[in-house]
C-alpha cells in the first residue's frame, strides 16, 4: 500500500513538471514567423531573443554578399585597399547574370562605386569585381570567405561564390547570417551605403550611361531606425532578408530565410524588431578606455596605475530592470612591477538581481617598468621634502 502511494505521488509530481514545462515553453513561443527559418539577435551582446530552425542550412541568395562586404570593409580598415582604388572589370565579372549594374569588360570602377552597387542594388557583377581585386580570383576570395566564416563560428556555412547566385553546395543558416551581419555592423562606414535609398553610378567604357540604384531593402524607408542590411531571393531560396535597426543604445538583427513572398520577409522582420524594441534595452555599462580606478604599484617607476577595459561592455536587460544592474570591481591592493600596458590586473563583474551577467578583464592603462635603486632613492628624497 505504501509503495502504491509513493508511485502515485511520483506520477503526480511528473505530471506537474511536464505541465509546468509546457507553460514555460508556451511563454517562450509567444508568436510564430512566416518563414522556414528566422532569428532575432541583440547586435551588442549576441543574445538570441527568438529562434526558428536557426541552424538549418539553406540557400541564402544575395544575403551572401554580407560576407563579401565584410571582407571588403576589413581590407579597407586594414589599409590594404582604399575607396579610391581603380578596379579593372574582367570578362568574368561583366558576364554575371541576375541583378547587376552592367559594367563592361576593361572599364574601371572605384572600390566605392562597387561597394555602393553591392550594398544598394545587390549587383552580382560588382561583387565578383571587388572579389577579384582583393584576392586575385573569385575562387581565392571565396576561400577567404569560408575561412572567415570558420573564424566567426559559422559552422552551418559553405560559400561557393561571392554573390549568392544558385549553385549546389552554397548554403548557410539564419544563425550564421546573424553572426556575419553583427560583424559587418561593427564597421560603421558601411552604414553609409546600407542606409542609402537611391543613388547613381556611371558605367560603360565609351558613352557612359547612368545606372540608378534603388535599395532592395524596403525597411530603410519604412522602419524607424533601420540601418541595413541585405536582401536576397531566388526560386530555390525564396525570399530572404537580414534586417537591422538601431534606437538609442539598442541595435537588433532580424534574419528571415525562405519567406513565401517579398512583402512577408519585410513584415516578419519588422515584427521581430518590434518585439525586441518593445521588450528589451541594451545598457552601456562601461565605455572603452574609461578610468575605473587605481592600483598601487610596488617597486615601480610610478606608484599608481589607472585600470580600464579594452572594449565597451554592454548588457541586455528586459525593460524595467535597468536599475537592478550592479557593478563589482575586483582589484588587488597592490601589484609588483613591471606591468605591461594591457596586462590583466583585475576583473569587473556585472550582476542583475545577484545573477552574474557579464565579466570582463580590467587592464593596466600603461606600462610601468621596475624601479631602479636610483628611482627608489629619488622617490624617498622627494617624500622627505614634501613632508
Amino acid at each position: 500500500m505504501k509503495k502504491r502511494n509513493i508511485m502515485k505521488c511520483f506520477s503526480i509530481f511528473m505530471i506537474a513538471v511536464i505541465f509546468a514545462g509546457s507553460i514555460i515553453m508556451g511563454q517562450a513561443e509567444t508568436f510564430d514567423v512566416d518563414a522556414k527559418a528566422a532569428i532575432l539577435m541583440d547586435a551588442s551582446t549576441g543574445t538570441i531573443l527568438y529562434e526558428k530552425n536557426i541552424h538549418e542550412s539553406l540557400p541564402p541568395a544575395s544575403v551572401t554578399k554580407i560576407m563579401t562586404m565584410l571582407l571588403t570593409m576589413e581590407e579597407l580598415d586594414n589599409n590594404k585597399i582604399t575607396l579610391e582604388d581603380k578596379v579593372v572589370i574582367s570578362e568574368r565579372a561583366a558576364s554575371m547574370g541576375g541583378t547587376q549594374i552592367y559594367v563592361e569588360p576593361g572599364e574601371t570602377k572605384t572600390v566605392e562605386d562597387l561597394m555602393k552597387a553591392i550594398a544598394i542594388r545587390s549587383a552580382n557583377d560588382a561583387s565578383v569585381a571587388v572579389a577579384e581585386y582583393i584576392a586575385g580570383t573569385e575562387e581565392l576570395f571565396v576561400e577567404k570567405m569560408n575561412n572567415r566564416a570558420k573564424e566567426l563560428g559559422m559552422n552551418d556555412t559553405n560559400f561557393i561564390n561571392t554573390n549568392g547566385l544558385p549553385v549546389e553546395g552554397h548554403h548557410t543558416s539564419a544563425y550564421d547570417i546573424a553572426i556575419m551581419s553583427r560583424e559587418l555592423l561593427k564597421h560603421k562606414k558601411v552604414e553609409k551605403w546600407l542606409t542609402t535609398w537611391m543613388d547613381t553610378v556611371e558605367v560603360g567604357k565609351g558613352a557612359a550611361s547612368t545606372q540608378e540604384l534603388v535599395n532592395t531593402n524596403k525597411l530603410i524607408r519604412t522602419y524607424d531606425g533601420a540601418n541595413g542590411i541585405k536582401t536576397g531571393s531566388t526560386s530555390e531560396a525564396k525570399y530572404c532578408l537580414s534586417a537591422s535597426a538601431t534606437r538609442g543604445n539598442s541595435t537588433f538583427i532580424a534574419v528571415i530565410l525562405a519567406a513565401p513572398t517579398s512583402p512577408t520577409r519585410f513584415s516578419e522582420a519588422a515584427k521581430l524588431l518590434d518585439y525586441a524594441f518593445a521588450n528589451y534595452n541594451t545598457i552601456k555599462v562601461i565605455e572603452k578606455d574609461t578610468n575605473l580606478g587605481d592600483v598601487m604599484i610596488e617597486k615601480g617607476k610610478t606608484s599608481l596605475i589607472n585600470v580600464t577595459t579594452d572594449d565597451t561592455l554592454n548588457v541586455l536587460v528586459k525593460k524595467g530592470e535597468e536599475s537592478k544592474i550592479k557593478k563589482e570591481l575586483i582589484l588587488p591592493e597592490s601589484i609588483k612591477a613591471p606591468i605591461m600596458k594591457g596586462e590583466k590586473v583585475g576583473e569587473i563583474i556585472i550582476t542583475l538581481d545577484g545573477r552574474q551577467m557579464e565579466k570582463m578583464d580590467l587592464i593596466s592603462s600603461e606600462t610601468v617598468k621596475k624601479a631602479s635603486v636610483l628611482d627608489i632613492l629619488s622617490r624617498m628624497f622627494q617624500n622627505m621634502i614634501n613632508n
